[in-house]
């Protein structure tokens, strides 16, 4: 069997492991699912009123934060979700079965293809509970068209993609699943420093600059001009260079890691 073939047929195996292992052992995933939630209900029930104050000059209406807050938050539920994926690759690693599958006939790649497509795919089904908690409680999209819509769920899989072979990078490095979980933990922390929950505008003059072009931030705008018809400006370009960037990085950072390994 020539090489491609052989690729996709062992990394759909290592998927199909992946997704089984998740749906066994869901406590973790839906711990990590929990945080982003929480926020959403915290931040529009308890500081709702307050935080819409700030968002213009009108009067204060919850609803204008719920649609400013939602688009953050489902790009923190993907930040959180590949936490997980570091985790799993880091017990992989300690607990013997990537040394088990490198003894095996199987394509090398495919290990790690497995865990970064079944990440992918459960940072979109986790998007999905956490933007219908979100329409349950008040959101609506304002004039997205179906091409928007379209746009908006692109740049949630590229986004999940370059965080996603980032975070399996970090659980190659670590030497346990704590050590993993506490490395990958900028991954939830960073949308806090963003526009996540209050305009950059709004932040100290000395932070702006670092709000206003880390990852999140111009991906949030992005998907908040998609979803709502907010100016997108240049986050738009912003984001691709980041999801390009952070993907090509982690890929070869998690493909050099795993092939130099003796584990």
């Amino acid at each position: 069997m020539s090489s491609l073939p052989l690729a996709v047929r062992d990394s759909t195996t290592m998927l199909r492991r992946n997704l089984l292992h998740a749906r066994r052992y869901p406590s973790l995933t839906l711990n990590l699912l929990l945080t982003p939630v929480m926020l959403l209900l915290l931040f529009v029930y308890i500081f709702g009123d307050t935080m819409a104050a700030g968002l213009g000059d009108g009067p204060a209406d919850r609803s204008d934060y719920i649609a400013y807050i939602v688009p953050g938050l489902l790009l923190m539920t993907v930040g959180s979700t590949v936490v997980g994926t570091a985790v799993s690759v880091s017990n992989d690693m300690t607990e013997g079965i990537t040394a088990r599958f490198r003894t095996m006939a199987i394509h090398r790649g495919s290990v790690i293809v497995g865990h970064v497509i079944g990440s992918v795919l459960q940072s979109v089904l986790s998007v999905v509970l956490v933007g219908a908690v979100a329409v349950a409680i008040g959101f609506r999209s304002t004039g997205a068209t179906p091409l928007e819509w379209l746009a908006a769920l692109a740049l949630l899989v590229l986004f999940a993609t370059a965080l996603t072979w980032i975070a399996v990078g970090m659980g190659l490095v670590s030497p346990n699943a704590e050590a993993a979980s506490n490395n990958a933990l900028p991954l939830i922390l960073l949308p806090l420093l963003s526009s996540a929950f209050v305009p950059v505008d709004s932040m100290p003059g000395w932070f702006q600059p670092v709000a206003a072009y880390q990852p999140f931030t111009p991906a949030i705008e992005t998907l908040r001009g998609l979803l709502l018809g907010s100016e997108i400006g240049h986050n738009g370009w912003l984001t691709v260079i980041w999801c390009l960037g952070l993907a090509v990085l982690g890929y070869l950072w998690s493909t050099a890691r795993f092939n130099s390994d003796p584990k």
